[in-house]
């Protein structure tokens, strides 16, 4: 029974085989894409054939460099801030233009009564420096925060991706 097991058993062909006949398919397939010419005698590529669709791969993603996420976190995060930023100055702009600020003083002013309300002006507590000086102090947190949290996720990412396999992707080529 072991004479007929070792028989049966496919020979693996050699690395520089493999890697002829790796080269030699890809080749084929490349000018068979490139519509240079027909493929060799008795090969015809499946992609060569007119009524076929786009070509399909299937990868699986099973780890993720976490300095790459970290540089990129790092730099989305830094836009994001400064977005952030000239939102906010544009907004409280916009809201001073509106003469916002007088209004809330005069409500302030009625609901108070008095010479006491007249002192009361609420650029004071929310002016312009302040708001913005808050919104750059949130902003470099988020940007710490957001950095380290996007490379955490690159970690647990690969020690996920290690037990069960990581994610599949399917990729298609475009047809022109």
């Amino acid at each position: 029974m072991s004479d007929r097991s070792t028989e049966e058993t496919a020979v693996r062909p050699g690395l520089g085989e493999r890697l002829q006949a790796k080269l030699s398919s890809a080749a084929d397939e490349h000018r068979a894409n490139a519509g240079s010419g027909p493929a060799p005698a008795g090969r015809t590529s499946a992609a060569a054939t007119s009524g076929r669709g786009p070509r399909r791969a299937r990868l699986r993603l099973t780890r993720v460099d976490p300095w790459s996420v970290m540089k990129t976190a790092f730099l989305l995060s830094i836009a994001f801030a400064v977005v952030t930023v000239v939102s906010v100055f544009m907004i409280w702009s916009v809201l001073g233009a509106a003469d916002v600020w007088d209004s809330i003083n005069r409500t302030v002013q009625d609901v108070v009564g008095g010479e006491d309300g007249g002192d009361f002006d609420i650029e004071n507590y929310l002016g312009t420096s302040r708001v913005l000086g808050f919104t750059m102090l949130v902003a470099a947190i988020d940007v710490v925060l957001l950095t380290a949290v996007a490379t955490l996720g690159a970690f647990l990412y690969n020690m996920a991706a290690a037990l069960l396999g990581g994610v599949e992707v399917t990729l298609a080529e475009d047809q022109n």
